[in-house]
């Protein structure tokens, strides 16, 4: 089934403001393209730029063919994580958006959400690596406590991996109606919170979900190895936007624009969204968006 991709870049006017004055030739990189939404932004700004777009889930690079098709030959796609890349030339700006775009969370198929029934999948790209359906049979009880309690910040975690194990297996036949997809697993998890915290402004599965999807893909130890690598990708002067949806993100891109020897701080505190755009766009009002230069290099004593 033909699935569409309409993303709305989150922060679109910080972003512009980050990369704001950059010079009139050169190579930017949205190390995560998604749709092409910010993408689209930075190359209508900047007609002399071209623009290296990365992204590894296959449905996203389609999206970001069509949407920035107008550029021509300014704007190529590769599929890849972002931190296996070894980009050609270093760039004037670097952006990387760290959320899950929001046609990924409204794709049943995806299994991200828990808003319609669906195996849980979880994989960025849906070709490689386990699922979290796999994930969840295949470790042990305090293993699963560990993750979900490290990766979601989640104080009951012990009670719902508890839980999680006693209704195994979660893999094999598990579409709609099965009692073993997206929905069977948020209801687990809601049941193992006390009944006057289950209606909340936060789903109580939300966090569950977050560190399922974390581990399926490696997030956290993608993202430190990409912010250990970002600042090579960047010409002397050059700038690194990154924005994160949930703490444990940012703590890293914090840190690591603090203390990379190779990066100066921009942004004291982070950008969010203003009132209006938390207001058409929901999922932005968890968005922060930090930016770094990359230093001189020290020239050699001679």
């Amino acid at each position: 089934m033909q699935q569409t991709f309409d993303h709305i870049p989150v922060l679109a006017g910080p972003v512009l403001e980050a990369f704001a004055g950059l010079p009139a030739e050169g190579l930017l990189i949205d190390a995560t393209v998604g749709g092409g939404g910010h993408s689209a932004l930075l190359l209508e700004a900047h007609p002399g730029l071209r623009l290296i777009g990365l992204d590894q889930d296959p449905t996203a690079l389609e999206a970001a063919r069509l949407r920035l098709a107008p550029f021509g030959d300014r704007a190529t796609l590769v599929a890849t994580n972002f931190a296996c890349y070894t980009p050609p030339e270093q760039a004037f700006g670097v952006l990387a958006d760290l959320g899950v775009s929001s046609p990924q969370l409204d794709v049943a198929e995806r299994g991200f959400s828990f808003r319609a029934d669906a195996p849980l999948d979880m994989r960025m790209n849906p070709a490689k690596g386990e699922t979290a359906a796999d994930l969840l049979d295949r470790l042990e009880e305090s293993e699963l406590a560990d993750l979900i309690y490290t990766y979601g910040e989640e104080r009951l975690s012990r009670r719902i991996a508890r839980r999680i194990v006693e209704q195994r297996p979660w893999s094999g036949a598990a579409g709609p109606g099965s009692g073993r997809g997206t929905t069977a697993l948020a209801y687990l998890v809601a049941g193992c919170y006390p009944p006057k915290a289950r209606y909340g402004r936060l789903h109580p599965a939300t966090r569950t979900f977050q560190a399922l999807r974390i581990a399926v893909n490696d997030e956290l130890a993608v993202l430190d190895t990409w912010l250990r690598r970002a600042p090579d990708w960047l010409v002397p002067g050059g700038r690194l936007a990154v924005i994160s949806f949930h703490s444990l993100e940012d703590r890293r891109v914090k840190t690591a624009v603090l203390a990379d020897e190779r990066l100066e701080r921009i942004t004291r505190k982070p950008l969010v969204a203003d009132a209006s755009e938390q207001e058409h766009n929901p999922r932005s009002r968890s968005a922060k968006l930090r930016v770094g230069r990359r230093r001189p290099i020290p020239l050699e004593p001679s």
